[in-house]
């Protein structure tokens, strides 16, 4: 099994409702992608933090195997995610290891 943590901070000129939408528009198209790729066995997106937090979103994401990993990475339908969440965020931190 291979663990897929990703930690996300959106761009600073946006406003608390563009944040807000942006966020929960993220969290249902990366959590959507559950059943829908193989070897995907679970996804989990966190966008309500705490003050202390300063990040703004994390995804943890279990797969089968690094070739799971590798498929889920070039699924259109996570790629399409992808690309919004490119568009909102200025930094992007990723983990993966096996489990």
């Amino acid at each position: 099994m291979v663990r897929h943590v990703i930690i996300w901070t959106l761009k600073k000129n946006m406003t608390e409702e563009e944040k807000t939408w942006a966020l929960l528009k993220a969290k249902r198209g990366l959590e959507s992608l559950k059943g829908k790729i193989d070897g995907l066995e679970s996804i989990k997106v966190q966008i309500d933090n705490l003050e202390s937090s300063n990040a703004d979103m994390l995804l943890d994401a279990t797969l089968a195997d690094e070739e799971a990993l590798a498929a889920y990475q070039k699924n259109p339908d996570h790629m399409e995610v992808g690309k919004f969440i490119k568009e909102i965020t200025c930094e992007r931190h990723c983990i993966d290891y096996l489990i």
